[in-house]
């Protein structure tokens, strides 16, 4: 018989002493992320210590209206008395008036605090995302990045706008309820005081289970996210692999990760509210049994109205044990939450130890003895080479060869092992990357596009450039006849990736970006590849037009693209094996000549399959 939904086992036990036995975050570090988080709230001092400020006002407010209840029974009530009763009444009706409206705007600041707060940590994070280099972003899922971004920080948005306040509100009510208690009577507050190590041993059996568990959860929402961005992204090479049953599997069991630190996290906090109400029941029992033996007796100077006050005091006592035990578990998910955000932020970024400074740009690139690997492994092995401005190089080899690893280098996305690269003569690192990025335009074989208008997506490569050039670099890269016959011409908006145009379309609008940049370098990484004969002319004409003057690194995917090449290298396994013209290479016959000639018999067997076929 299939068991009811809700019934079936969550986590099996063996996996949940797994959980369990995961190293939690040190005391210190818990204390360095509350450090961290309480310096970005210390901006906002003046507005915080006017929230503290009413937060001191409402909790006396609080500890003041049971003392008046407990007068006005023992002084008006019991004894009949009416005169001055209305005024009390009155008196009780302001202080409840005042707690009131201090909670309601120490709320309301707060939020604007949390806000701002989490404004200014989120505003931070994202501009660190922008510094870091590009190795770590090779080495994430995207996914997991974003939910650092939006979830984690979510987290700590919560935990401010309310624990904060709920915390040293509970501080407070509880130092002056026992205070007040021990005023009235020490033996009734002795006898309330029995359920407190009942409440530690509980909330310390709790605690120790929910702060591993909201930490798993954290780190389950983010593999998770991550696993929906990447194959959302890869949908289609999902579909045409038909391996749509292995990623549903593979979903269900991050989901189920997911639900299985969910589910404990909120069950052992769910334990907490039962077990202090209980306590709390047991409190309140034991002050109306005392309290009304000693009323009853005379013993002590008890009287109705102290049990009264002792009785909602008794709550008051737990009910601050009760708030701090619950914001504990959201404050263990915030600072989770927290500590991913700082993990982040605390990643080093890219280091730009410029020592000089240059306005303009030849295009003179020399690399002298240039070793990089991405691991262990080097990819370019003492790599030498010279490309004067205004000249063309390209660069052939099998996949591997690392003919990508040098346009990587050249725009500084990764550093030298050992070895040097010149711009102009002066060592790519002594100038600031922007300077030699804002020199570059980069013309990729999968183009990438924004969110955003045709125009818009030519005008990224230079944000101030006029519609006129922005048509004018369309009408040069061949793009412009095609744009004005999309349904809103240059304001047709694109979704992400421009899916709705073809592959060449969205390579004649990276060039259009390209031509609206002016670089003094350009670099082609196969622009051409996976591209119709019929586009590809367009974009060889487009991508004329754009070298024209400019010097001009070129991964060629068809050796018979780079034909007007100055300089072509032919590489393998990162080293250079022979360079030259095209010309010079045909009259050396060597590799670049083999190539050629495989190239040719590859495309004369092309040509001449539709005639074989019956």
């Amino acid at each position: 018989m299939r068991k009811p939904f809700g019934y079936e086992p969550i986590i099996r036990k063996e996996d949940l002493s797994k959980v369990q036995r995961k190293k939690v975050q040190k005391a210190g570090d818990w204390k360095s992320v509350l450090a961290r988080i309480w310096r970005l709230i210390d901006q906002q001092r003046s507005l915080l210590i006017a929230v503290m400020t009413l937060v001191l006002i409402s909790s006396a407010l609080a500890l003041i209206g049971p003392l008046m209840i407990g007068k006005i029974i023992d002084d008006f009530i019991i004894p009949k008395k009416v005169d001055g009763l209305s005024m009390q009444i009155g008196l009780l009706l302001l202080v409840y008036a005042g707690f009131s409206l201090s909670t309601y705007f120490q709320n309301y600041w707060m939020v604007g605090i949390a806000q701002q707060t989490v404004y200014r940590l989120r505003t931070q994070l994202f501009g660190h995302l922008q510094k870091l280099p590009i190795r770590f972003f090779d080495k994430r899922q995207h996914g997991e990045l974003m939910s650092r971004v939006t979830n984690d920080i979510e987290n700590v948005s919560q935990t401010l706008n309310s624990s904060l306040i709920q915390v040293f509100s509970s501080v407070l009510t509880l130092v002056g309820t026992v205070s007040i208690m021990l005023y009235l009577s020490p033996l009734l507050t002795l006898l309330t005081m029995i359920i407190v190590p009942l409440m530690f041993i509980a909330m310390r059996w709790i605690t120790r289970r929910t702060g591993i568990l909201f930490k798993e959860q954290q780190r389950a929402i983010g593999e998770l996210n991550g696993m929906i961005e990447e194959t959302i992204s890869g949908q289609r090479v999902v579909k045409a692999f038909s391996q749509e049953q292995n990623v549903m599997e593979e979903f269900a069991q991050k989901s189920e990760r997911l639900r299985t630190a969910g589910f404990w996290a909120q069950t052992y906090s769910g334990f907490i509210p039962k077990v202090m109400n209980t306590l709390n029941n047991m409190s309140f029992a034991i002050v109306a049994g005392v309290g009304g033996l000693l009323a009853v007796t005379g013993y002590g100077g008890v009287t109705v109205g102290t049990i009264v006050i002792f009785s909602e005091y008794a709550r008051q006592f737990t009910r601050p044990l009760n708030d701090l035990a619950n914001q504990f578990n959201t404050v263990l998910s915030a600072i989770a939450g927290a500590e991913r955000v700082f993990a982040i932020m605390d990643e080093p970024v890219e280091k730009d130890e410029a020592t000089k400074q240059i306005e303009t740009l030849h295009g003179d690139v020399e690399f002298r003895d240039v070793t990089f690997g991405y691991e262990e492994e080097a990819i370019i092995k003492n790599l030498s080479f010279h490309v004067q401005s205004g000249e063309t190089a390209a660069f052939v080899g099998a996949t591997g060869a690392g003919k990508t690893t040098i346009m990587q280098l050249l725009s500084r996305f990764y550093e030298v092992d050992s070895g040097q690269i010149l711009l102009d003569g002066i060592a790519i690192d002594e100038l600031p990357r922007h300077t030699v990025r804002s020199q570059m335009a980069f013309v990729l074989q999968d183009p990438f596009l924004f969110e955003a208008t045709v125009r818009e997506n030519i005008r990224y490569g230079r944000l101030d450039a006029t519609d006129e050039e922005v048509e004018e670099a369309a009408k040069k890269a061949n793009a412009h006849s095609f744009i004005c016959k999309l349904s809103s011409g240059y304001d047709t908006v694109l979704t992400a990736g421009g899916e709705e145009i073809s592959q060449g379309q969205k390579q004649l609008l990276s060039i259009a970006r390209a031509l609206v940049a002016d670089p003094t370098l350009l670099l082609l990484d196969e622009a051409t590849s996976s591209i119709d004969t019929v586009t590809e002319l367009a974009i060889q004409e487009a991508l004329e037009r754009l070298m024209e003057g400019r010097t001009s690194f070129v991964i060629a995917h068809r050796l018979n693209t780079i034909r007007q090449a100055d300089k072509i290298f032919v590489l393998a396994d990162g080293e250079l094996l022979e360079s030259g013209s095209h010309d010079e290479l045909l009259k050396r016959k060597g590799v670049f000549y083999g190539m050629l000639n495989n190239e040719e018999k590859v495309e004369a067997v092309d040509r001449s399959l539709p005639l074989t076929i019956d």
